[in-house]
């Protein structure tokens, strides 16, 4: 990195944690600090619910998953444009009529305190961790790329994060946010055109495509109903929509963004505003890490895009074994870029040319097998094989021009301060309103629950940079955060299914039914997922959020019946 990028970086991430922290100074009252004063209008909900999910792990996963497996991961968010329809008929009016501080309130006028502690405390448990993988997941990243101490990193992202989420409370969240995503959008959109410069004269966009489609790129949809696929129509309509329902329906962190609406209706616009952009969004970026993939195609890529794995084999007894797979690797895409360029020639006069499309897809086949036998090589030396986290950094650092690369890395640190604002401020809220306020004896001022929730940040700051700092790569980043949501997404659904549209059962029933369904939950992902190797599983991990909810919905059901006739 040159000074500019460097100037760049700091500026970008110094005026945003400025801005956030002067913009909402002096909150003093709970509604204040945690509703923002019910003051949002609907295009900053709309940006702050979509900015809240866009986390780093968004931005440098997913052109690694698209570079590596193609458009399929698209049909994950399949299901969110109808989530947010269910949620703004059913689920914002009563938030709203009840005047809620967190969603888990709700939960006690409908059921018991048991139940909305048991909602509260599985949305602390899975939101706390995911806070130290949107902390951990651009750390580990810069760590590996420019030689700094990862804990080092994993600190100076969070401490950014909590001075202006702990100044100004969800307002803070909401204003920076807008700037956030402007700077991300830009970066990422500067990006997709630079990529498309670079490749050779003769091949076009639309070239582009069927290059990436011949190397099985392009394949958006897959109608198929093999549960063992993660990806698929069904899964991402169903299982999808039962994660989307979960996430921005009950998880405090998107719940809390659309609460400090000015009206229902501001809210409902909001969700829906995200419900439109959202699958375009992604689809975009994944559409960025194809072209990075067609752009490899006509330039030097490495075996494994990992720098810390090479330099780990470099030093091991199996350096000639791996320097060995890298010539072979050099031959092939030489041979590849002359086939490929040939093909392009053939298909800009209208010839698909059935022999040389079959010598892509060979030569393509002979480098999967190479990277799988560096993967094999970089495992025997007790390191991580996976380097899709590592794909787009790789063309930013190596490709891009002076000045865009710092702008780069400030839209992967906006990204995740983005991102861990909203939690950590969700995390306090629900510590201060569902557990801490709940369980006092005696009631206190605002400004003592202002001053609660604050500590409370740091708190959840400092538990997150810890995890961070302990934490494990394991999985491609972006699976591995919904891997965690999906665990227990369903069982938290399941039980505000049950309060929205079963009203003859009640609290008890609806809390053994709960952690049941969670415990099976557990089972079921260990035993059909987790002992699995990546992508081999019995059972894609997205249906684990059907499955939990329908399990909640069954056994409180069936738990309630049970009372009822024993009575």
């Amino acid at each position: 990195m040159q000074t500019l990028d460097w100037l760049i970086l700091i500026f970008t991430l110094l005026f945003i944690v400025v801005y956030g922290a002067w913009k909402t100074k002096g909150s003093q009252n709970v509604k204040d600090y945690i509703l923002g004063n019910n003051e949002s209008k609907w295009w900053t909900i709309g940006i702050s619910v979509m900015a809240t999910q866009a986390s780093a792990i968004t931005f440098l996963s997913t052109p690694g998953q698209a570079f590596h497996d193609g458009m399929g991961f698209v049909q994950f968010y399949f299901g969110l444009p109808l989530a947010m329809i269910i949620i703004c008929i059913f689920f914002i009016p009563i938030y709203h009529k009840l005047n809620v501080y967190t969603a888990y309130e709700f939960l006690e006028n409908r059921f018991d305190q048991k139940t909305r502690s048991l909602a509260a405390i599985l949305f602390l448990v899975q939101r706390g961790l995911a806070a130290g993988i949107t902390i951990y997941a651009p750390a580990i990243i810069l760590s590996s790329i420019l030689g700094w101490s990862l804990n080092w990193l994993n600190f100076i992202i969070g401490v950014l994060v909590i001075i202006y989420t702990v100044s100004g409370g969800t307002k803070a969240v909401n204003v920076t946010q807008k700037q956030q995503m402007f700077i991300i959008m830009s970066g990422m959109f500067i990006a997709f055109y630079l990529i498309l410069s670079y490749l050779p004269e003769e091949v076009s966009f639309s070239n582009a495509l069927q290059i990436a489609g011949v190397n099985d790129k392009m394949n958006i949809v897959d109608f198929s109903f093999n549960p063992n696929s993660r990806y698929t129509f069904w899964s991402g309509i169903t299982g999808g929509l039962f994660l989307a329902l979960s996430y921005f329906g009950t998880d405090q962190s998107q719940v809390q963004r659309y609460l400090s609406g000015k009206s229902s209706t501001e809210s409902q616009m909001g969700l829906i505003f995200n419900g439109f952009l959202k699958v375009p969004m992604q689809f975009f970026i994944l559409l960025t890490g194809v072209m990075v993939f067609v752009f490899f195609q006509f330039n030097k890529v490495p075996l494994n895009f990992n720098p810390t794995s090479k330099i780990a084999v470099e030093k091991s007894i199996y350096a000639q074994d791996y320097k060995n797979l890298e010539e072979k690797l050099a031959a092939i895409q030489e041979e590849k870029k002359v086939v490929t360029l040939t093909y392009t020639q053939q298909l800009n006069v209208e010839v698909d040319n059935p022999v040389l499309r079959k010598r892509i897809i060979a030569l393509s086949e002979k480098e999967k097998n190479l990277r799988e036998e560096a993967q094999e090589i970089i495992k025997k030396t007790n390191n991580e094989p996976n380097d899709k986290d590592y794909v787009f950094i790789h063309f930013i650092l190596h490709y891009l021009p002076t000045g865009l690369v710092g702008l780069l890395l400030a839209v992967i640190l906006s990204a995740a301060m983005s991102s861990t604002a909203s939690e950590l401020n969700a995390l306090s809220s629900t510590t201060t309103i569902d557990i801490y306020k709940r369980n006092l004896k005696t009631e206190k001022s605002d400004q003592h629950y202002v001053r609660a929730t604050k500590g409370f940040t740091l708190l959840w700051g400092a538990i997150a940079i810890l995890f961070a700092c302990f934490g494990t790569l394991v999985e491609n980043l972006i699976q591995l955060v919904n891997i965690i949501g999906s665990v227990f997404y369903g069982t938290i659904l399941g039980i505000f299914l049950v309060a929205f549209f079963f009203k003859f059962i009640k609290g008890s029933a609806v809390f053994y039914g709960g952690v049941l369904s969670q415990l099976i939950i557990f089972i079921i992902y260990y035993f059909a997922i987790h002992i699995y190797p990546s992508g081999k599983e019995l059972l894609g991990y997205l249906w684990l959020n059907f499955i939990g909810a329908a399990l909640t919905i069954g056994l409180s059901t069936l738990f309630q019946l049970l009372r009822s006739n024993r009575k």
